[in-house]
């Protein structure tokens, strides 16, 4: 576990000329009482925003922390490229089932309401599989514009999710008595087990506290959450136990299953666990089940065809020569071995590096997983043809969202909104699979 030693934080703060905590929170585009908890020794920093810090202070992640225990440090889509097998596989859960979604139609007008909705790619597909949106907590203001600028009548209520979960999410949604999907992705965080019955109180802080504390009051027919691959196994399966837990305490019947976006017309090798669940007084009329996988997979040449002329990032010139080398569908691997030693430092060591390093897509594959920033050293997407990260347009295309979302804002913040998503297409299937199962309730509970 990784926690963030303070006096080391002050002293970087003072080399970048920043004078406050509160400054710092604004910086960082949290709240003053999340960057409180980041700092914190009681809890593990989320990943995402510990980078973000150490972006502000302009030092290693190393050079601010304490090294004890190395246990849930990994960013909400920044994933390896080499495959991992789950220790815990999706057996374990049951029976898995799933939902031809092709033919599924809400048979009334079914109301969610969002946390942690970021720039809208789970809220749209929700959206285009037929769901009508009551609101949406979000706090990043920039994600919040985005939010508003493609979808003016939605209620996005930009506020720091403690605060709503502790004033009650009825006072900032007026209709939130007639709610019949929770959905959001938490971030997660790790949780101390140690004298712990394993209940809401036990995850007291976390991100998924206040998820959980909305769920419990809005108490929905249905709720829907996902992940990263990483919560499944956590320590040891610990993590994702409690979360579990905690769902069933509150009264939902809950099944889980690690997803690949590539199943569901995205053209990107995407995985996050979807968490669903309904309450269990309704489980007698439905079961919760997830899309069926539509049988064939999209690549690059599939979904970047007329892409919208847009901005994007650019290689340093070192880079670019490096890159200049590598052929579509190739890695460090295919470059000299003295370059490669140069280009990839102490990880060309360390066991042969990872796969992501100067890799270069290929048009008749789908992409890696997108990340927050498009040309990261060590999960890299160069384009298929020309020396260069994917444009913003195309980062989006990759995500299935379509071309007229907007999002205006910086380029940085709109590939760092883009890379949070969940792909819409994606979303569109779970939330259809969802809706099969109100239609369910909705039928057998008025018989």
């Amino acid at each position: 576990m990784y926690i963030i030693d303070k006096d080391k934080v002050r002293s970087k703060m003072e080399k970048v000329g920043i004078k406050t905590q509160k400054e710092l929170a604004e910086r960082m585009s949290i709240s003053k009482n999340q960057l409180s908890m980041l700092l914190s020794p009681k809890f593990d920093p989320i990943k995402a925003s510990a980078r973000k810090l150490c972006e502000i202070l302009d030092t290693p992640i190393d050079n601010i922390v304490i090294k004890e225990q190395l246990e849930f440090y990994f960013n909400n889509n920044e994933l390896s490229d080499v495959d991992e097998k789950p220790l815990i596989t999706d057996h374990q859960n049951e029976k898995i089932e799933f939902v031809d979604i092709r033919t599924v139609k809400p048979h009334k007008q079914y109301n969610v309401v969002e946390l942690f909705a970021g720039a809208g790619g789970l809220a749209l597909g929700l959206e285009q599989a037929g769901f009508n949106t009551l609101g949406l907590v979000e706090f990043d203001k920039h994600a919040c514009q985005t939010l508003r600028t493609n979808r003016k009548k939605w209620n996005v209520i930009e506020e720091d999710i403690i605060k709503v979960a502790e004033e009650g999410i009825g006072k900032f949604i007026p209709t939130s008595d007639n709610v019949d999907l929770l959905s959001g992705g938490f971030p997660c965080q790790a949780f101390s087990y140690a004298g712990k019955k394993m209940g809401l109180d036990d995850v007291r802080g976390t991100m998924f506290y206040y998820y959980a504390k909305i769920l419990k009051e809005l108490k929905p027919k249905m709720f829907l959450a996902e992940n990263v691959r990483g919560l499944i196994n956590h320590d040891g399966g610990k993590t994702l136990q409690t979360i579990l837990e905690v769902f069933s305490e509150i009264g939902y019947d809950v099944k889980w299953k690690l997803l690949r976006a590539l199943d569901y017309d995205v053209a990107q090798k995407r995985e996050r666990i979807v968490i669903i669940g309904v309450k269990k007084e309704l489980s007698k009329y439905t079961s919760v089940k997830f899309p069926e996988p539509f049988g064939y997979h999209l690549t690059l040449k599939d979904v970047l065809k007329n892409v919208p002329t847009s901005d994007g990032a650019k290689y340093p010139e070192s880079k670019r020569k490096v890159l200049d080398l590598v052929p579509p569908g190739g890695y460090w691997r295919d470059l000299p071995e003295d370059l490669a030693k140069s280009y990839m430092g102490k990880s060309y060591y360390s066991g042969g590096g990872r796969t992501g390093m100067a890799r270069r897509l290929s048009w008749d594959e789908p992409s890696l997983t997108l990340t927050c920033s498009p040309a990261q050293k060590q999960t890299e997407r160069c384009h298929p043809d020309e020396t260069r990260p994917f444009t913003m347009r195309e980062y989006a295309r990759i995500q299935s969202f379509p071309d007229d979302w907007e999002f205006k804002c910086s380029l940085n913040n709109a590939y760092k909104q883009i890379g949070n998503a969940v792909p819409v297409n994606m979303a569109k299937a779970i939330g259809l699979s969802i809706i099969n199962s109100l239609n369910q309730i909705e039928r057998k509970g008025d018989a």
